[in-house]
């Protein structure tokens, strides 16, 4: 663990580094820590500087020009995260803008609309939520609305209130009838049961049907694919460029283009959220640490939300120097807030 190699005094100089840091955006010196935290600190600005070079020759810490002040390495901020940081707790003022923005959601696109606008709004970086994988969706039912004599709308309902809809291709216009008549076969035969399930047995579950003589049956099991695969990405809801790119980092051209070049790159973004993994608790990746090298100057805050047995996924980027003691509990909150609503919808 690095922890060992550090002192208490240390610990306790790379926090207030860290800390101002995050604050002010302008790397730290010894003489603005012994000013800013005299009466917590009890080092003369010499030790402090000398402190501060032994954290610079361990990396945690580097001179991002020539200049007197110190800013954190990667491994600063990962050390301060694992080791130094106490998170805030979310305040009852962004508890009660995030339950109504999101209680107001008329349908579940909507609320994870809201979800990203009401999240960047209060963390000033970029979010992102993209609505549930549901190659687990619970299927409830679907109905068949003929739009034209030869295109046809598959609308599927999932639990929790999760809708897919999807066009297909007909030869003929169909009457209404044998398309209400299969769409009661289909519902009998498929609640209940998984998408990934669904699209596995389709064949087998509809084997015994005789005489359907629309030929619909037979365009479903050649359809079994578009209908019951999973989606090749999630719908992305991204919020808070204009917030983002108000931070200094940003005053540089170079960094502007960057983040312009990241909002509009969804495949980075969906590959950064899949990293995310775990269904429960929050991941965070730092820099270097991340994957992709158009991230290497930006900190990345992850987690799952629940909807059913199904997930989505919530996360927040910005630079590296962000405010990781509110973000964190920031993103946990708006993820259990998420997860509790559709629970809660599913017990009423």
């Amino acid at each position: 663990m690095v922890s060992a190699e550090l002192s208490e005094r240390e610990k306790t100089v790379l926090r207030y580094v860290v800390h101002d840091f995050i604050d002010t955006a302008v790397p730290i010196g010894s003489r603005y820590i012994s000013r800013r935290h005299e009466d917590e600190l009890s080092l003369s600005a010499a030790s402090i500087r000398n402190v501060m070079s032994d954290l610079e020759y361990l990396g945690y810490i580097n001179h991002p020009h020539i200049s007197a002040g110190r800013v954190p390495t990667d491994l600063g901020y990962r050390f301060y995260l694992d080791a130094l940081m106490q998170q805030e707790v979310v305040s009852d003022k962004d508890q009660k803008a995030i339950r109504e923005n999101l209680g107001g959601a008329d349908e579940s696109e909507d609320l994870f609309r809201q979800c990203s606008k009401i999240l960047s709004r209060i963390s000033k970086q970029l979010c992102v939520v993209t609505s549930p994988q549901l190659s687990r969706g619970i299927f409830e039912k679907l109905e068949l609305v003929q739009i034209s004599s030869n295109r046809l709308m598959v609308i599927m309902s999932l639990q929790l209130g999760l809708v897919r809809t999807i066009m297909m291709e007909v030869e003929t216009e169909i009457p209404r009838d044998k398309l209400e008549g299969l769409s009661r076969f289909l519902n009998e035969r498929l609640s209940g049961l998984s998408l990934e399930q669904i699209r596995e047995s389709f064949v087998d579950r509809v084997k015994d049907v005789h005489g359907e003589g629309s030929g619909l049956i037979r365009l479903f099991i050649d359809s079994v694919d578009k209908l019951f695969a999973p989606q090749r990405t999630e719908k992305l809801h991204i919020a808070g460029t204009d917030a983002i790119v108000e931070q200094p980092e940003f005053d540089d051209p170079k960094n502007f283009r960057g983040i312009i070049e990241l909002i509009n790159n969804e495949e980075i973004i969906i590959h950064v959220l899949e990293k995310s993994g775990q269904p429960t608790g929050v991941r965070v990746t730092i820099g270097q640490e991340n994957d992709d090298r158009k991230l290497k100057d930006y900190s990345v805050i992850t987690t799952t939300y629940t909807v059913g047995n199904v997930e989505g996924r919530i996360g927040v980027i910005g630079p590296t120097r962000m405010n990781y003691a509110r973000t964190i509990p920031l993103v946990d909150y708006v993820a259990k807030t998420i997860s509790e609503m559709f629970s809660s919808n599913l017990r009423s």
